[in-house]
């Protein structure tokens, strides 16, 4: 599943996106992910980047393949991307998940994220879309013996560079 939106602009002082990340959400983020991968084979990722040149969907492909998302075992892995200043959104599920969960699911942790933000509560809805996430891994991909997390469970961020050719 490729899913993009835009989400709202604050209308109060713009956050800037190291005071939204500080160390404190970024450990409520990683916890989310670790608690939302418990009881499953799959892997949740999210990436921010301050800007995105490229369609926001297009770059999360891009991120989700150098993330090695695209290597898990079941193919059941699911990148949340934020670009923060141009206030895009795209969720990436990979061919496993999205043949379980079927195109209503991204909406709906799309519509929940984007509720989220429009209230200016980004960690919140951020952690809302992983957990919705892990939620659905769980049903279609529950943990087997041995499992081992593939991916790490990191926040991860970047210039966002274009992969454009000038």
């Amino acid at each position: 599943m490729h899913l993009k939106s835009i989400f709202p602009s604050s209308p109060n002082k713009p956050l800037e996106l190291d005071d939204l990340l500080n160390d404190a959400a970024l450990r409520r983020i990683e916890e989310a992910i670790r608690q939302a991968e418990r009881g499953t084979s799959g892997e949740i990722r999210v990436h921010v980047d301050e800007i995105c040149q490229d369609d926001p969907l297009d770059h999360a492909a891009y991120l989700f393949s150098e993330l090695g998302m695209h290597r898990t075992a079941l193919r059941n892995g699911v990148l949340i991307y934020l670009s923060w200043a141009d206030h895009k959104l795209a969720i990436i599920g990979d061919a496993g998940i999205h043949a379980a969960t079927g195109e209503s699911f991204w909406q709906s942790t799309r519509d929940t994220m984007l509720a989220h933000f429009r209230e200016e509560r980004f960690v919140e809805g951020i952690i809302a879309g992983v957990q919705m996430a892990g939620q659905q891994l769980q049903v279609h991909f529950p943990i087997q013996p041995g499992d081992a997390n593939e991916l790490t469970n990191t926040v991860s961020r970047g210039a966002a560079k274009s992969r454009r050719k000038p």
